[in-house]
């Protein structure tokens, strides 16, 4: 047994990307052993912003060897009239590597054919080893750059390589670059080091300080951090995500303190964090009672030398930071909020879409019919109104403009100041929730309801303006917002038609074109892209459910059932899924599937007349099945439709349906399609699979 070394020297990679791009090569590496036959022990990553690396333990000598039996032609396909090798059997031989003295002959089903045996001795794991070559060349990354003359692209450009098999290197190059067993330390601390043998590599980097274990370093960082808040008794808000960009911008993490004037802190805490986070990469601290404190934790890349030089700098660029949102803060509380709305007639939504104050009134017409479907008081509909009219006004302020990501926040700041009602305040905040995909959602009713509008606002008109996602283009982020409408509707188990929802909208456009701001053009696509809309968004569902871990037929049985609403979309996702394994659900969805196959077929609008029964079959299904209209749940129904099973087995054993008489024959898929419409409350059982339940 061996161990395989493979480091990847880059120029400094950007944070986002690291964790990634080792990600990526572990699974390239795993694959390349597998696909090699080459067996081994574990695979351990490691990774800084200069380098990608994996340690690969307990490799075997050699490959293992390889032998397979392929079966070719037919007996009397590969032999011509005179008992000779055809061309298809020689062709055959000839695609595997061998020749016609390898064939055999063999009984397969009840007829011969020609059958040969491949073999294949496996390499040794020097020779395969140099087949990561192709392995780093196969890597991809969402930002790539070209370096010097080629056409090569890449994360960031290659500067070394080592690979070592134990202590001898593996050779292979790329771009000139040869792998070797040179290795650099830390960029000001260190120097070029030897690497001596694979299992010495990070025992080696330690010694130019290089930290390479990726973990490792993490928990350096949050032990450092957390050490310095206990020794001045504050609390440390770790951030997750920014603990891991900052261990992907440091080599050799030193921690250290730093604090500004406690003036600052009259600016809201989100501006003084987000200076701090977003800006600086600084940690927060706040006391024991949660409040804010005039000191920051930071994180150096390098060792504690001069580390009072370092503080000071780094104050002296956060106090900047923080005199311009002080500065912000009190200028843009000098004027009002319609000061700042009227500005966004100004400001452009998108060149084909009008402007932003143009949006805003859609979303606010779009936010009242929301609330009317779900019966909102009047007062309830008071506030909505002032949030739809005013949600966007943060938008002109200096403090937005200066820090973008505290728009929202600021609208809520600002409209608390400027003394709106907190109900509408938070509205203005929560409306841009869910940011991710998997995001917090809003809080409030008045949030859920205007974040709903504004995300299918966007979605309608960027489709009606021919803006239509494609691939993993996506530059308007509308993903994103029908992820939101999703989940909104789903956490919230709101049932709403928003085929219908937006009807009614463009109704409303189309009665004051002015005053909605749509291009004529776009405006003569609105009726036309609802359909699309409705179905991008049950795209998001798919998707959802797809993460959950969701059988794929139940999905298509969920979302290929004509469904008003997302809502029940996953509702009945969750039913089937729960209920998939239950002793009566394989015959009972069958018997369902009978149904709705041939009401699929035959549709009628008779109604059902008991007069018109020739056999009990008939008239026990009628009745089995009227109940089942008045179950209400998803689950309830679902358990009552499987119950069915025995009458539908049984009407379909004394009943002919297609018969010539068309009244009984309309009688008969009257009932049927009482049944069948029942079932697609839940499903559209004919896309369940249930031969393997």
């Amino acid at each position: 047994m061996a161990n395989f070394l493979l480091e990847i020297g880059l120029e400094e990679v950007p944070a986002h990307l690291v964790t990634p791009a080792i990600n990526q090569l572990v699974e390239r590496a795993e694959n390349f052993m597998a696909d090699e036959r080459l067996a081994y022990g574990a695979i351990k990553p490691f990774s800084t912003p200069r380098r990608l690396a994996v340690l690969i333990s307990d490799v075997a000598e050699k490959a293992e060897d390889f032998q397979e039996e392929v079966k070719g032609p037919a007996k009397k396909v590969a032999l011509d009239a005179e008992g000779n090798y055809s061309k298809a059997a020689q062709g055959f031989v000839r695609g595997q590597g061998l020749t016609t003295d390898d064939i055999t002959f063999k009984e397969f089903n009840g007829n011969e054919y020609i059958y040969v045996t491949k073999f294949e001795a496996g390499k040794p794991a020097a020779e395969v080893l140099t087949g990561f070559k192709q392995v780093v060349e196969a890597m991809t990354f969402s930002t790539t750059m070209k370096w010097g003359r080629h056409a090569f692209e890449y994360v960031r450009p290659i500067r070394w390589m080592v690979a070592l098999l134990d202590d001898e290197v593996v050779p292979f190059d790329i771009l000139g670059v040869a792998t070797g067993r040179s290795s650099r330390g830390h960029r000001f601390l260190g120097h070029d080091v030897e690497i001596a043998s694979a299992d010495q590599y990070e025992e080696a980097l330690t010694s130019v300080f290089v930290q390479a274990d990726a973990e490792a370093r993490k928990q350096n960082i949050r032990t450092q951090v957390e050490t310095i808040a206990s020794d001045n008794n504050w609390t440390v808000v770790v951030d997750e995500d920014l603990l891991e960009e900052v261990n992907n911008i440091v080599e050799y993490p030193t921690a250290f303190a730093g604090g500004f004037d406690e003036g600052y802190l009259e600016v809201p805490d989100e501006v003084l964090i987000t200076s701090m986070k977003e800006h600086q990469r600084f940690f927060h601290v706040v006391d024991a009672n949660g409040a804010l404190l005039p000191h920051f934790i930071s994180v150096r890349n390098g060792n504690a030398e001069h580390i009072d030089n370092v503080i000071a700098g780094n104050e002296k660029v956060l106090v900047a930071r923080l005199e311009d949102a002080k500065f912000f803060y009190h200028e843009d509380q000098k004027h009002d909020i319609d000061f700042y709305n009227n500005k966004l007639e100004v400001v452009s939504f998108h060149a084909k879409l009008g402007s932003v104050a143009a949006h805003t009134r859609r979303a606010k017409a779009l936010a009242a019919i929301i609330a009317g479907r779900l019966a909102f008081t009047d007062d309830q509909q008071a506030k909505l109104a002032r949030a739809g009219e005013i949600y966007k006004f943060d938008l002109m302020t200096g403090m937005v403009g200066e820090f973008d990501e505290l728009q929202g926040i600021m609208g809520e700041k600002y409209a608390n100041l400027f003394g709106e009602d907190a109900a509408v305040a938070q509205a203005i905040r929560e409306h841009y929730m869910p940011i991710s995909a998997d995001g917090e959602l809003p809080a409030s009713d008045l949030g859920k309801v205007l974040a709903l509008a504004d995300k299918l606002d966007s979605l309608l008109s960027f489709f009606a303006g021919g803006m239509v996602p494609s691939g993993s283009n996506d530059p308007y982020a509308l993903r994103r917002a029908a992820s939101g409408v999703v989940n909104i509707l789903a956490d919230n188990k709101w049932d709403l038609d928003i085929d219908g929802i937006l009807s009614d909208l463009i109704a409303d456009i189309n009665a004051d074109a002015v005053k909605f701001g749509l291009p004529e053009e776009v405006m003569a696509e609105l009726q036309n892209n609802v359909a699309a809309v409705v179905n991008f968004l049950t795209d998001r569902v798919v998707k959802a459910l797809q993460d959950e871990g969701v059988r794929r037929d139940i999905i298509n049985a969920v979302t290929k059932n004509n469904f008003a609403d997302t809502t029940q979309m996953f509702e009945s996702a969750q039913v089937l899924a729960a209920h998939v394994n239950d002793a009566n659900f394989r015959e009972g969805v069958e018997a369902l599937t009978r149904v709705m196959r041939l009401t699929t077929k035959n549709a009628t609008d008779a109604t059902v007349d008991a007069a018109l029964f020739e056999n009990a079959a008939e008239k026990a299904l009628f009745e089995a099945v009227a109940p089942v209209a008045t179950v209400d749940g998803t689950d309830a129904k679902l358990a009552a439709l499987l119950n069915l099973q025995p009458a539908v087995a049984a009407y379909f054993e004394e009943t002919m349906v297609m018969v010539e008489d068309e009244a009984v024959k309309n009688n008969r898929l009257a009932t049927l399609h009482a049944v069948a419409d029942e079932a697609t409350k839940v499903a559209n059982f004919l896309e369940l699979d249930v031969k393997s339940n």
